[in-house]
């Protein structure tokens, strides 16, 4: 009787819902390895409100829930919930430092519309 090995279904990373720029995912690992305890992971996702709409949402999260979505960059996990991957689909999260401020910035191409203040959208 022959056997057969299934491999695990590898996703090309410009085909995954959302996506962390090297600046990102390196800023998330400092300020994770600050915290005590240690997180397993970091949740991005939308949600609802601001005066767009949406608003983006990152915490960090000691496990992922039963319906979340878990993708790693560079050995940082990411925990999208089932809803939000509709709304990032195509995301890349970006972290930026300038003379006037840092933070992380989403570049979302679902976005029809965005709010004075840059952190609410529409879809």
């Amino acid at each position: 009787m022959a056997t057969s090995t299934q491999t695990p279904e590898t996703v090309a990373p410009k085909s995954l819902p959302v996506n962390l720029t090297d600046n990102a995912i390196s800023k998330v690992k400092e300020i994770m390895a600050q915290q005590d305890p240690v997180p397993a992971g970091l949740r991005i996702g939308v949600v609802g409100g601001g005066c767009s709409g949406f608003s983006y949402n990152m915490s960090f999260e000691n496990a992922p829930g039963m319906m979340d979505k878990v993708f790693t960059f560079d050995g940082l996990k990411v925990f999208v919930d089932a809803t939000s991957v509709m709304y990032l689909n195509g995301c890349v999260v970006d972290y930026v430092e300038t003379l006037e401020a840092a933070g992380f910035k989403f570049e979302n191409p679902n976005v029809k519309s965005t709010c004075g203040c840059g952190s609410s959208f529409s879809v």
